[in-house]
């Protein structure tokens, strides 16, 4: 038996995606008849495989966004208990949500963005924002913590319900969605992985990492922010360190170059320099045309602006935004 789950929209910015002819409405009465866990009776091995989730897909159940409109929808699909089969069952238990963040218009996003989060991470954060701007958290009720019944579908599908509203709530308020709280919820943990990989020189298992957490942001955040332009120019680098480049190098750093036209955050132009110079190693590389950005750097040199350090991207990076991946 699956469980079925309700929706939280929030009006966002456009995405570009292929439609879906599917659009059925959830019923309430076949959510209550449907809900129940994936539980056998208790043996070791059947606790570790429990999981929950919802019983309709997100296509069967999608609802495109009026026209010339956006919706941002934060969803929970599926809940995994923990620890899984292999892991030690003496282990603590406990209850890992599925987050799926799409940017649909009149079609679904093709590329949603995924990120696991435990009860305890969503509670962290509800109670930072609670400290900081308990004003803008208003009324909204946040799940309170159990002593017994963790595993119960019933509790479950109601947290999970809780946190995509708590989500789509932060996300609709500029100050909430702006707290350093929110993007540490959003990426330290995947982020603090994939700089891992790369201090330990595994790029190929960083660079999807990251370019999750870019699109993640990305349909959050401005176009031309903070988070998304270091979270680019991270990938970027991630994918030019080696000496053989990634395949999507090349894809990454135009959008990177694109990002930095008319942009206004002073604080990220110390990035701008280095990045025209990996550009310029990239091109070569590739066999492309480097002059139009060899033209660029000359024109800022013109301007006084010194152009011939000798910063590594990554070491921008670093300066701005300190990880662990060696520099």
């Amino acid at each position: 038996m699956h469980a079925v789950m309700a929706k939280r929209l929030l009006p966002h910015q456009p995405s570009e995606d292929t439609p879906h002819p599917d659009d059925e409405l959830e019923s309430p009465a076949i959510e209550a008849a449907a809900l129940a866990i994936a539980v056998p009776q208790p043996t070791d091995q059947t606790l570790q495989k429990a999981f929950w989730e919802r019983y309709n897909s997100p296509e069967k159940s999608f609802k495109p966004a009026p026209e010339g409109t956006t919706v941002l929808r934060f969803e929970i699909l599926m809940a995994h208990i923990m620890p899984r089969e292999g892991d030690d069952p003496k282990l603590k238990r406990y209850v890992v949500y599925e987050l799926t963040v799409r940017q649909d218009s009149q079609v679904m996003d093709a590329q949603p963005a995924k990120l696991e989060r435990r009860y305890t991470d969503f509670r962290e954060l509800y109670q930072c924002l609670k400290r900081e701007h308990p004003n803008e958290l208003g009324q909204l009720n946040f799940p309170n913590k159990v002593l017994m019944g963790n595993f119960s579908a019933d509790l479950i599908r109601e947290r999970s319900m809780a946190f995509e509203a708590f989500l789509s709530h932060v996300a609709a308020h500029p100050l909430l969605k702006e707290s350093p709280a929110f993007l540490r919820f959003l990426q330290h943990e995947e982020l603090t992985r994939g700089c891992q990989y790369l201090d330990e020189r595994r790029n190929e298992m960083a660079i999807p990492i990251l370019e999750n957490c870019f699109r993640l942001l990305n349909k959050i955040y401005m176009n031309r922010s903070r988070p998304v332009v270091l979270i680019l120019c991270r990938l970027v680098a991630a994918c030019t360190v080696s000496p053989v480049p990634h395949l999507a190098a090349e894809r990454w750093a135009l959008l990177a170059l694109s990002r930095f036209d008319t942009l206004c955050d002073i604080d990220l132009l110390p990035l701008y320099i280095p990045l025209l110079h990996t550009c310029t190693h990239l091109w070569w590389q590739r066999g492309q045309d480097q002059k139009p950005i060899t033209d660029r750097l000359t024109e800022m040199s013109r301007q006084g602006i010194n152009t011939a350090n000798i910063t590594s991207l990554t070491q921008a990076i670093h300066k701005l935004d300190p990880r662990t991946e060696t520099i």
